[in-house]
């Protein structure tokens, strides 16, 4: 009996093939994927927004009102030393540290708010008031309320 000592394997025109087929699917897939950064900083500060008014509520419940304006937001990682005195301030904080939004500005805090019991924006891409599109403000409330 004579075995076949040939091994199985790819050749390499297959593996070849195989590097072309996904070089065209990477470069059909990477535009849509890379063109999208603008739209994740955008969902990126929403989420920001809904996890610091969360922390703003554990500190109207923990102390009976929300920071002021001058305490601002960083009244939730340290705390105020201007009155009203938050006098049952969690030792540990209510956030780690006093976010920025994703094009590093500082989120905007004002109480009372305009809006509802505080208001709470990044002003979005361009840095500005208003804005179209992903260049919009990114607020805690409803627009047209």
């Amino acid at each position: 009996m004579k075995s076949s000592t040939r091994q199985k394997g790819f050749t390499l025109i297959e593996i070849m093939v195989v590097v072309v087929i996904l070089g065209v699917l990477a470069a059909m897939v990477a535009p849509k994927i890379l063109s999208r950064p603008d739209q994740a900083k955008v969902t990126v500060a929403s989420s920001d927004i809904e996890t610091i008014a969360q922390a703003l509520e554990l500190f109207r419940l923990d102390n009976g009102f929300y920071p002021t304006t001058d305490q601002g937001l960083e009244a939730l990682s340290s705390r105020p030393s201007l009155t009203p005195e938050a006098k049952n301030w969690n030792q540990e904080g209510y956030l780690k540290k006093t976010p920025q939004d994703p094009w590093g500005n500082d989120y905007i805090y004002l109480q009372p708010g305009n809006h509802g019991r505080f208001d709470l924006y990044s002003m979005g891409s361009d840095g500005r008031e208003g804005g179209d599109e992903l260049a919009r403000d990114i607020t805690n409330w409803v627009e047209g309320s």
